[in-house]
């Protein structure tokens, strides 16, 4: 029997339950969605999570595809799933938790005893740590961007190599191959050793269908990619990006892109222009490397210095 909270499952079994992280302010207790698939045979352990940012929905998406399509009666081993990290944050469709103004995935590997979020964090790093492998499902808050796979460990980590195969088997296409802050979950897990990465599945305001499509795909190729379930995964080239250049606007007013999602970007390239209401050309952004245009801002309207788009620098094929 594989238990995750309230739910509990037995080989070839799935159950959905909730995971206690506390009590709300009207003294309701408070349980993350979470669900145990238990594979009729043995096999690895997958922990895969959404929504620890509260407004990153399409992680949200991936995981109401995912779980109604697994047959624990095919299924090697065990996955173990938590829908939304972040309860608060999600209720009220913002990023940070509201209750104590903190982003989620800067507080692992938490505390049982600290704030809201470092309990969140403790709970579901908890979960996460007996996992073989860990798949935190993320996107670009509410800018545009590319769908991409993180990975945060750094290059000189002992399971760089790990988290880098199991990006290239997740198969977004795009790779973002740069230590994370402190705190996040896809850092924290292979100092656990544990392979970790962070899918970043586009970014909108609400849900992207194409972006949960390649999520669901993504999972799939991991099922199948380390013996979950039959099937090959073809193992196909990513780009990869090891840093990032981000741009800010110089001007206050109204941001025009000469640059489109995934384009190639040469040194000296026009990213954007800014124009005020009327029109009139106030400022002009040309690239300081080559790169990849990565991400950029939704709504046209910039104040002076306010961030504008991102290119990612140190590109390669792996």
């Amino acid at each position: 029997m594989t238990t995750l909270g309230t739910a509990s499952a037995g080989p070839g079994e799935i159950d959905t339950g909730r995971l206690t992280v506390g009590e709300s302010r009207d003294g309701s207790t408070v349980g993350l969605p979470c669900a145990v698939v238990n594979g009729a045979s043995d096999g690895p352990t997958l922990y895969l999570q959404a929504a620890s940012d509260g407004d990153e929905l399409n992680g949200v998406g991936v995981v109401s595809r995912v779980v109604p399509q697994l047959d624990p009666e095919t299924l090697s081993g065990t996955v173990l799933v938590v829908g939304i990290v972040n309860y608060h944050g999600f209720q009220v469709a913002e990023h940070r938790n509201p209750i104590d103004d903190t982003k989620m995935n800067r507080a692992y590997p938490g505390d049982e005893n600290g704030t809201s979020s470092e309990r969140i964090a403790a709970a579901t790093f908890d979960a996460a740590t007996r996992a073989d492998l860990i798949l935190d499902l993320h996107q670009g808050s509410t800018s545009r961007m590319i769908d991409e796979v993180r990975v945060r460990c750094g290059r000189r980590h002992r399971l760089h190599d790990e988290c880098l195969q199991l990006a290239k088997t997740f198969g977004c296409g795009y790779v973002l191959d740069q230590k994370g802050p402190k705190g996040q979950l896809a850092r924290m897990g292979p100092d656990e050793g544990i392979p970790t990465v962070d899918p970043e599945l586009g970014g909108c305001v609400g849900w992207d269908e194409d972006s949960i499509a390649l999520g669901v795909e993504g999972v799939f190729n991991v099922l199948r990619g380390y013996d979950f379930l039959d099937g090959e995964t073809p193992a196909e080239p990513q780009t990869r990006a090891k840093g990032f250049d981000q741009y800010g606007s110089p001007s206050g007013g109204l941001v025009q892109f000469e640059a489109d999602l995934g384009d190639r970007i040469s040194r000296g390239d026009l990213l954007f222009e800014v124009t005020d209401v009327f029109g009139e050309l106030k400022a002009r952004v040309t690239a300081k490397n080559d790169g990849i245009f990565w991400r950029a801002r939704r709504l046209p309207q910039v104040a002076t210095g306010e961030y504008v788009c991102s290119v990612g620098t140190n590109v390669d094929q792996y």
